[in-house]
């Protein structure tokens, strides 16, 4: 799983601190002070308006909580939601690996199920499993809409980090629209991911393929990973996580129960693969191709092994890495250029892009 790139469980206390944000500003923009049965007025009124917030988050607890389950691989744990009321589960693509076959736990069953893999999608770091055996009030999560994320909307993550089953976490949506790279270290896919949204909640080993819910009951997305800082030694940096939007997920959820795979990725590529190269300073030059696929993109633009792709469109190129996430950013069939060199020269082509 992914313990380098998480940390610790943090109790929140956002109720209180919100109860004194409010009660500051009231006393700043007061144009005098008020009186005694003023002030008893605006306290009560902060205090309904605290407990109100603290009903809805117990409400959207009560909701959305039985539709996460923790899912047991042989040596890893971690979440999943709930996709439909036929058994299947959506969750990490690194939380399954290479495993077939998984122990799953319910809100509402303490003996765990039994499940299979349906499909792992790692390009996009996302699987379904789907139950044996369908329990009595298996609860599908109601999925909201990615474009309606916005900064600052308050959301939880819920899931069963460190193994602790049924936990939930608070913050805000921090970030939207964040392409972010895996490690292929500590178990991700490796895989580089666009439109991520990022968030304040804590997620921590156990998380991944768990729900990011609003405050409607809504999963908003699918934790995935926390960032790394590497002053700290490659531990995770505190209050920055990532989720994959809910519309993807939905995407690649419905073409997988549907059809058993991924048909429509909606990712673009060139059909080649890469490795990077540094220069005399042994700081990182390009991404070098080392393969291409014959009637692909960089084939019919005429890239071939050995040139050094430097910039895509607009975007440097200095790893593999950041050609991924150059293409992220693009879709199948978009035109663009590759800038490379080729013995010494700096060349570009017009590619169209195919899909991955």
């Amino acid at each position: 799983m992914d313990a380098s790139r998480t940390r610790a469980l943090r109790r929140g206390a956002f109720v209180p601190a919100l109860v004194c944000s409010a009660l500051l500003i009231a006393a700043c923009t007061a144009p005098e002070s008020p009186g005694k049965e003023d002030g008893s007025t605006t306290r009560a009124g902060l205090l309904t308006d605290a407990a109100d917030l603290q009903n809805q988050y117990l409400k959207v607890i009560k909701e959305v909580l039985p539709s996460v389950v923790q899912i047991e691989a042989s040596r890893d744990l971690g979440s999943g939601v709930v996709f439909d009321d036929q058994g299947h589960i959506v969750t990490n693509a690194h939380v399954v690996g290479s495993e077939k076959t998984f122990k799953v736990t319910t809100a509402h069953n303490e003996q765990p199920l039994t499940a299979r893999l349906v499909y792992s999608y790692p390009e996009q770091d996302l699987a379904v499993i789907k139950l044996d055996k369908v329990p009595a009030g298996l609860k599908p999560a109601t999925f909201g809409d990615s474009e309606k994320v916005q900064v600052g909307h308050i959301v939880m993550a819920m899931g069963s980090p460190l193994g602790l089953s049924s936990s939930v976490t608070q913050g805000i949506v921090s970030a939207t629209g964040r392409t972010v790279s895996e490690g292929r270290s500590g178990g991700g896919t490796g895989a580089t991911i666009a439109n991520m949204v990022q968030t304040s909640a804590d997620i921590n080993p156990g998380n991944s393929g768990g729900a990011l819910v609003n405050l409607e009951g809504q999963v908003v997305g699918i934790p995935t990973l926390a960032a790394t800082d590497p002053e700290l030694g490659g531990s995770a940096a505190p209050g920055i996580g990532f989720a994959i939007p809910a519309s993807m997920v939905k995407t690649v959820a419905d073409q997988i129960v549907k059809s058993g795979k991924v048909v429509d990725s909606g990712r673009a590529a060139l059909g080649l693969t890469a490795r990077t190269v540094v220069d005399e300073s042994y700081q990182p030059a390009g991404a070098a191709v080392v393969t291409v696929k014959s009637g692909d993109a960089a084939d019919k633009a005429g890239l071939r092994p050995g040139d050094v792709i430097t910039k895509v469109g607009d975007t440097p190129v200095t790893t593999t890495t950041e050609l991924s996430e150059a293409l992220a950013a693009d879709k199948p069939g978009q035109k663009t250029t590759v800038t490379y060199e080729r013995d010494g020269a700096a060349k570009t082509a017009e590619v169209t892009l195919g899909e991955q």
